[in-house]
């Protein structure tokens, strides 16, 4: 035994011996041909790294794969990423980096091949937190609803989802820690229950993703990354404190990340806490209020082709519910009917280098308890376990060919604690099988894929068979193929065009099967013979990349078939309108275009603007509920560095948005009128020795406009939105 122990560790030794490679060289400027100093060198899915020298030379040793993929960035320039293969224990790569004007081009990670994002077949919109931060957000969905073809749906200023091309709820994945988000979502006052501390980016695919994520993706995938952990022998410190005038709110957060060679650990806990919303004439919306605290953290290790990344995130919120303008308060404190939400997510992520592939694996639990509280008694109380698996197989290349097969599935058991049972005991479990390909030749690239889903949906009966409240429970089997295929193409060097053809599915959810109650002050009933939702959407992109300019215009057709929607009865229950599911074939057209403008040589000057359009109808020309109205969004930003120490760089945002009248609108809904809305925004970037400042000033809604957004569920108590917010907010890292 200890000579087998002997020879084990032996070979141990002799493999970190033999195994250890240098990659080296020098990064210079593709013009003038300067050394560039500060370049991060990144080694992908490693906190391994270094940065260039003065003299643009870097050298990164100790590297014990054969086989890596390396990546080159700066601010300012065009990140570069590289396969590199070891032939001898020394390799040396000089890269010439090409400076870039427009956005940082990132890896896109929501996409199955993870290029970078100039390099998808999917056209996918990508913004760093740290670039929505400078303009002043409140919160998560005010920043992601910054995006060209996102909006939100919001219930005052504490609960707000995703909105992408007029679907949202059910129709829209939210994924987080790489892990789906399960929280009763298809709710008018669930919001996506998410803290924007420890949130890196955001990554948004239009159109359907069921080949990549399965059910529940028809309309789009909103995909958040978590921040990156320091990079190796570095210890970094976050503080971050943000007042909001209107709600009196304090937003803070600490976090600290350490990394060794090998290992990774972060940390941060974040309290946020708001009173009531005021609208322009200064009333306040009664119970608008909300409350939530955060901790998020992650433990990381990488070894010999081998790598997992665990994260654990605990969010509590208390979200009050407001329905009119009363009783004028600004306290913190939520006394009237609200919810109580718990959630945990809880991810491992594992990747393993193999000879010529590699598999990924992500397993994910979440808990999700949501209690309706009204006068200290539990009106709704549910409990939401869910269990995700995700693996896929990256198969050797072949020629110019990249493959994927994959596995994905899902348990999810609800259970009731609560006075009334809006939703039954149920238990559901998914799976699905899927392949991937993509194919490279000269300036095109082909993308596509099928995939198979099947669920089994099971709800247990509700109360006796001898009473009145009593329902029945029922066993349902639904299956669905999917597929897509893509094409991306460079046109004469400047112009980029993407065409994408995808089909997806939703299977309906528990609510839409089985509800029966109160909601969202109304009567809602259930419908357990509801089919699949199946859909099918054409995607065109045309990109135009100038040195100063750069055009955009996407066009989609979103056909649905058996699109389910609640619709009244035309019956009355003790004064609620009785509203039932349905279904109807149903189409979602339009797109968006797009100008951003860097003139030379005001070079610190950037200009954007994008119209978007999005129009829903049934096959009996209805309008559907709930599609927002067109938009018109301008930005104009102000950028600049100094030499002047301390002070790094300055700069200033004002954005004009437009809102244009809600006219195609459901026969159950109201016109609601055009407004325009002012913000604008002033920064400062600070650097004292090792300690970074950074400090924003901010104004929404500058001229203190009323109006009610058309996607507000408090538009029914013609309730408007939120007058002028003044967003005070310092961030502090060392």
């Amino acid at each position: 035994m200890f000579k087998n122990i002997i020879i084990i560790a032996s070979l141990l030794l002799l493999n970190n011996i033999i195994a250890q490679n240098t990659l080296k060289g020098i990064i210079t400027d593709s013009k003038s041909g300067d050394p560039i100093p500060g370049v991060t060198i990144l080694i992908e899915n490693s906190n391994k790294g270094t940065t260039s020298t003065f003299n643009g030379n870097y050298t990164l040793p100790n590297i014990e794969s054969s086989k890596i993929r390396i990546i080159y960035s700066y601010t300012g320039y065009i990140k570069q990423e590289l396969s590199i293969q070891f032939d001898t224990n020394i390799k040396v790569v000089n890269i010439s980096l090409h400076e870039n004007v427009f956005e940082i081009d990132e890896v896109i990670l929501s996409t199955p091949f993870n290029k970078l994002q100039s390099e998808n077949v999917v056209k996918v919109s990508y913004k760093s937190l740290a670039s929505m931060q400078r303009k002043g957000i409140q919160n998560l969905m005010d920043g992601i609803s910054q995006m060209s073809g996102v909006t939100q749906m919001s219930t005052g200023s504490g609960i707000s989802k995703p909105v992408i091309r007029g679907l949202t709820g059910s129709r829209v994945l939210v994924y987080n820690q790489g892990v789906r988000l399960e929280n009763f979502q298809y709710g008018d006052f669930h919001g996506i229950g998410i803290n924007e501390s420890g949130i890196s980016s955001v990554e948004v695919i239009k159109g359907p993703a069921s080949l990549l994520y399965g059910s529940d993706a028809v309309g789009g995938v909103l995909y958040l990354v978590p921040e990156k952990y320091a990079r190796a022998g570095q210890t970094k410190v976050n503080i971050k404190s943000q007042y909001t005038s209107n709600t009196q709110g304090i937003n803070s957060t600490i976090g600290v990340k350490t990394s060794l060679d090998k290992f990774q650990f972060l940390a941060r806990g974040a309290f946020n806490t708001n009173a009531d919303y005021t609208v322009a004439n200064t009333d306040r919306v009664t119970n608008s209020r909300y409350n939530d605290k955060d901790f998020k953290t992650g433990l990381g290790f990488k070894r010999n082709g081998f790598s997992t990344d665990i994260r654990y995130n605990f969010n509590r919120a208390q979200n009050g519910i407001p329905h009119e303008i009363g009783t004028q308060e600004t306290t913190h404190s939520i006394t009237g009917k609200h919810q109580n939400l718990d959630n945990h997510v809880l991810s491992i992520k594992s990747d393993i280098e193999l000879k010529n592939s590699k598999i990924k694996t992500n397993f994910g639990q979440t808990w999700h308890k949501r209690t309706l509280i009204n006068e200290n008694i539990t009106l709704i109380g549910m409990q939401l376990n869910t269990f995700n698996y995700d693996a896929k197989w990256y198969l050797p290349d072949w020629k110019k060919l990249e493959s994927i097969v994959g596995v994905q599935g899902m348990n999810q058991n609800n259970s009731n604690f609560g006075k009334g049972y809006l939703l039954p005991d149920a238990t559901t479990n998914s799976i699905g099988f899927f392949t991937n390909l993509l194919y490279e030749f000269n300036t095109i690239s082909l993308q596509g894929g099928i995939r198979y889903d099947m669920r089994h949906i099971l709800t247990r009966d509700v109360s006796e068979n001898t009473l009145p409240d009593y329902r029945p429970g029922f066993d349902k089997n639904l299956n669905s193929f999917t597929s897509s295929i893509g094409l991306k193409s460079n046109l004469f060097n400047k112009i980029t065009l993407r065409l994408n053809i995808a089909t997806g599915f939703r299977a309906p959810n528990l609510s839409e099967l089985a509800s029966k109650g109160i909601h969202s002050g109304r009567i809602e009933i259930g419908n357990s013979n509801l089919e699949n939702e199946q859909n099918w959407q054409g995607d065109l992109a045309l990109e135009y990349a100038h040195t100063h300019i750069e055009f955009f215009a996407n066009a989609f057709i979103n056909s649905i078939a058996n699109y389910i929607f609640l619709a009244p009865t035309g019956e009355v229950q003790n004064d609620y309108i009785v509203y039932q599911y349905e279904q109807d074939n149903a189409q979602l057209y339009g797109g968006e275009i797009g100008l951003h403008l860097h003139p030379h040589p005001f070079d610190w000057l950037h200009f954007d603007s994008s119209y978007e359009m999005v129009i829903g109808q049934r096959d009996h020309d209805t309008y559907l509920p709930l599609i927002p109205a067109n938009q018109w969004k301008n930005q104009l930003r102000l950028t600049n560095g100094t030499k002047h120490l301390p002070l790094e760089k300055y700069y200033l945002n004002i954005g004009v948005n437009h809102t244009f009248k809600a006219d195609k609108i459901s026969e159950f809904e109201t016109s609601k009128p055009a407004y325009t809305l002012l913000n604008m925004g002033l920064g400062a970037d600070f650097k004292f020795q090792k300690i970074n400042l950074n400090t924003t000033i901010s104004a929404h809604n500058l001229l203190n406009k009323e109006y009610i957004s058309h996607l507000s569920v408090l538009r029914e108590h013609n309730v408007p939105n939120m007058g002028r917010n003044i967003l005070l907010s310092i961030n502090l890292e060392f």
